[in-house]
């Protein structure tokens, strides 16, 4: 099983990003069928990168492909619109180490538990401040983890 997730600002601005990642994850499902993603869902990027593993899912109903959305923190919204959440993600969860954070530190941590967990990371990352370049940096410290830079591709 290969375990993926991404990391990208909230606004995207190159109009050829979707199909970046759309032929990444084809690339990817070539070299395993067994996938699981993790994403933040907290702008653009993770909602673009999400539709490209539903669309993926789709062309490959043959390969067992997960989709999860991994919250820092709980909010009212996931009650609220609870049916939306369990069509569109395989599971939804807070990991329990972020609870009890304050909600800054939070987002920071949950992006770490999400590359300490991955061995490919998609990332598009175009300024050298934010979280998403943040996520970046702690990710090229970890060993073995492959960076697919949509950015720069």
């Amino acid at each position: 099983m290969l375990v993926c997730t991404f990391a990208g600002h909230r606004q995207v601005f190159a109009a050829d990003v979707a199909q970046k990642a759309r032929d990444a994850l084809e690339r990817l499902v070539e070299i395993d069928r067994e996938l699981t993603f993790y994403t933040g869902g907290m702008g653009e990027f993770d909602s673009l990168c999400a539709a490209a593993v539903r669309r993926l899912r789709a062309r490959h109903p043959e390969a067992r492909i997960r989709l999860y959305l991994v919250l820092p923190y709980l909010t009212a919204e996931v009650n609220r619109s609870g049916a939306y959440y369990e069509a569109a993600f395989d599971g939804v969860f807070v990991p329990p180490e972020l609870l009890g954070l304050h909600y800054k530190s939070a987002i920071l941590r949950r992006n770490r538990w999400m590359v300490d967990r991955a061995q490919v990371l998609l990332s598009y990352v175009t300024r050298d401040f934010g979280g998403a370049s943040a996520t970046l940096r702690y990710a090229k410290t970890r060993p073995g983890l492959r960076i697919i830079d949509l950015a720069g591709a």
